[in-house]
Parts: structure tokens; sequence; C-alpha cells
């Protein structure tokens, strides 16, 4: 069974996504589009949801998923009810919300091992404390041309251009990132 607590920590977990209560409902967001949001209750949550496709979802599982209220159809929605939902499909339903909302580039990072997230989040806020601590200390940095190895010199470099890109591969060790590499796609 899910729980509003489990869509946070998934939601939360995403760059960008922050938390926020509006007219006493709980509704995570990116910048102002909200791609999940909770009843008063916590029983259920709409979150973004491709108009197109919305109809075929709900009738797949209609005791799961229900359309919005009526005002609410104009938007890209769908609504369900959080005790019929596994974890995994939570998580695939809250990511692809959240996908509808970032820019493209940003959308395979939930798909890298877990630190990769949450690194590139601390780097595109300046959070090096944070970042420090999540890059292992042989780190090897790749972005096009640019191949630095150890966490230091990484962080040196990154504290002086603009924020990268994110990666298109990670490797981990020891829940540290090991490897960084941006590469380029044709």
């Amino acid at each position: 069974m899910v729980t509003a607590d489990d869509v946070r920590r998934v939601g939360l977990a995403l760059p960008r996504a922050y938390e926020q209560e509006v007219r006493g409902c709980w509704k995570l967001k990116v910048r102002q589009l909200v791609f999940v949001a909770f009843s008063r209750d916590e029983a259920a949550m709409g979150f973004g949801f491709p108009r197109a496709e919305r109809d075929g979802l709900v009738a797949s599982d209609p005791e799961t998923f229900f359309l919005p209220r009526e005002s609410d159809l104009r938007y890209q929605w769908v609504c369900a009810r959080l005790a019929r939902l596994d974890h995994d499909e939570m998580r695939e339903l809250v990511t692809d919300a959240w996908r509808m909302c970032v820019p493209r580039m940003l959308h395979d990072l939930p798909d890298l091992p877990e630190p990769a997230a949450a690194a590139w989040s601390a780097l595109e806020s300046e959070d090096w404390d944070t970042l420090r601590l999540l890059l292992h200390p042989h780190v090897v940095w790749r972005d096009g041309a640019l191949a630095l190895r150890g966490r230091s010199q990484v962080l040196e470099h990154l504290r002086g251009v603009p924020t990268p890109r994110p990666p298109t591969s990670v490797v981990v060790r020891d829940g540290r990132i090991l490897r960084w590499d941006r590469v380029s796609r044709r």
C-alpha cells in the first residue's frame, strides 16, 4: 500500500521539485507547475498525465484511477487512490508527471543510479557541501572533451563554470559517484 509520504519521498528526490501547501492541500511542484497534488485526507493524488491517454488509464482500472472534477478536465491530469497503487507503479506515475514539467535534458536523471539526480540537483543549486558527499574521492568527470579526475579537481572546476548538462551515464561505488559522463547525443 502506497502512502502520501511514499509519494513525497519519490517526488522530492527529483531535481527542482519542492512541496507547497495551497488552500489546505499539499502539492509537489517544479517552479510553478504542479506535477502531483494530494487530496485533503491524502488518500488520493492527482498527477500530470497526457490528456489523450487518460481515458484509457481510467478504463484500465476504474477502482484505482479516476478523472478529476469537471473544472479540471482541461488540464493534463488524472487521479488515483493511493491504497490501490503499488510502489513501482506510483514511482513511474510520479516520475512521468515530473518529466512533463522539466526540460528534456533532465528526463533521464531518474533512470541513472540513485545519487545522480541528487548530485545534479546539488550542482544546480551550488550546494557544494552536499555535492562533495555524493562524489567519490577518485571520481572521473567527463563532459565532451573535458576529463577531470578527483573530487577536489572536479569541485574546483564546477565552481568556476556555468552548470553543465546532466550526465548521460553514471557509475556508483560505495553509494557515491565514481564516474560522471556527459556524452553528446546525435
